[in-house]
């Protein structure tokens, strides 16, 4: 079959472009995205070209640029070009380079999509890309989506030739007398993708001749089974999970009841930035004593009382020193308002956790509004001696993240005069004596 009919088909089945919308070909002038323009171009689709110059291999740079100019011109495609100085972006925001132009080169794509009216953006990946891709990822460690490799559509970026080999690509521009550029970058074996490209996939051919078509062609097996692989996690990841008072939980029991407990463990964990070891490791623990807290990223995880609980993390803020009654904001919308009100006929107590009344003759200024620290103690309403606040709260059977959150009023003598949202320290309750009240309330903004 010629190839030009091996992609038709390929884009119809996966329903990847329509002729009636103009696509933009991400054009490098290598020759995957030269043969990507050529065989569009030839299949009768409406074509306008983009060209991204980083600016990070000197005169090879706009070497590349010429070039593109030139095919395009001869061959008659509308062609977009724009320069980033790709260094300077990633020192701005301290990402890779690598990373630097991936995020320039997609974010102008997207914009000129909607500025020339395109359907879709074409870029070039082929058969050994995806290799390339299904090999990192199993190294790295991957679940089964890893296992599936590049996708042929994602959002508004789809893949026509992952239908075709390098050595389909160069056969089809040698058939038509095509050159095309090579960026030099990629012949040195100095970061992952190219030590396996030039190094590790070389060497599986010399072991397995047909080690590149076979791991495509399972690649695209896996991709079948995770349509049925991902009806099946939904419907447990539903079965054990919930929310409740801002974290998300994982009922151990319901998860144990599952098919496959790893898995569905696995597909959580992994939306909130843990890897495939991070889920191991807690799989292997879930019956450990509680305290243990594994992090991603953004995430903490912690298991109490037959739950595993993920938290978003929290930077912590400072202790917020406040000198006198007024309204005073602790971050994250939080905020505490401090007033003094007499004790008279008309004065009642507020039973919202939210807000708590005290004698102001038993509370020194400046107060200190701070997380919970070890050994803080407080008599709680109510209560003749002192407790730790951490066994009060465990007592309250507040879990490990509640702990850790724990927000106190202290007083400028060390008394701490409110656990917020608890108790008030019953040395500084309203009694029948008191002639004012200091009303502090706490509210938290979604």
């Amino acid at each position: 079959m010629a190839i030009k009919d091996i992609v038709a088909g390929y884009i119809a089945k996966h329903g990847l472009l329509d002729k009636r919308s103009t696509c933009l070909v991400a054009l490098s002038g290598g020759a995957d995205s030269v043969a990507l323009l050529l065989l569009l171009r030839e299949l009768g689709y409406a074509v306008e070209a983009a060209h991204c110059n980083f600016h990070l291999r000197g005169e090879e740079s706009d070497r590349d640029e010429d070039f593109v100019k030139c095919l395009c011109h001869t061959n008659n495609v509308p062609l977009h070009i724009v320069h980033f100085d790709t260094k300077a972006y990633a020192s701005l925001h301290k990402v890779s380079i690598e990373m630097a132009a991936r995020r320039l080169r997609y974010a102008y794509f997207k914009q000129l999509l909607g500025d020339i009216g395109a359907a879709a953006v074409c870029v070039a990946h082929h058969q050994n890309d995806n290799v390339e891709t299904v090999l990192m990822n199993l190294m790295r460690g991957t679940g089964i989506h890893g296992l599936v490799g590049i996708r042929s559509k994602n959002g508004f970026v789809v893949r026509p030739l992952l239908c075709l080999s390098r050595s389909d690509i160069e056969q089809y521009l040698s058939s038509r007398g095509q050159g095309y550029v090579t960026d030099s970058t990629n012949l040195v074996p100095d970061v992952v993708r190219n030590k396996i490209r030039l190094e590790l996939i070389p060497l599986m051919k010399t072991i397995y001749p047909e080690a590149v078509g076979n791991i495509q062609r399972t690649s695209g097996l896996v991709a079948e089974a995770e349509k049925v692989y991902d009806a099946a996690i939904a419907d447990s990841v539903s079965m054990v999970t919930g929310r409740e008072g801002g974290l998300v939980y994982v009922d151990i029991d319901r998860l144990k009841q599952q098919p496959s407990p790893e898995a569905t463990l696995f597909e959580i964990l992994q939306g909130y930035g843990f890897s495939s070891q991070h889920a191991e490791q807690v799989y292997l623990n879930i019956d450990a004593a509680p305290g243990k807290v594994y992090s991603s990223g953004g995430y903490d995880l912690a298991i109490d009382r037959g739950r595993m609980l993920i938290s978003e993390k929290r930077e912590p803020c400072r202790d917020l020193r406040m000198p006198e009654p007024g309204v005073y904001v602790y971050g994250d919308g939080r905020k505490l308002r401090l007033d003094v009100r007499p004790v008279d006929a008309s004065f009642a107590i507020s039973r919202q956790g939210c807000v708590a009344s005290v004698d102001a003759a038993n509370v020194a200024f400046p107060l200190t509004l701070r997380h919970v620290r070890e050994g803080d103690r407080f008599v709680p309403f109510g209560m003749k001696g002192s407790k730790l606040v951490s066994d009060y709260l465990t007592d309250r059977k507040r879990n490990l993240f509640q702990k850790r959150g724990q927000l106190v009023v202290e007083d400028a003598t060390g008394k701490i005069v409110w656990l917020v949202g608890e108790r008030v320290d019953n040395r500084c309750r309203i009694t029948g004596e008191s002639k004012s009240a200091l009303i502090m309330s706490f509210v938290e903004e979604p």
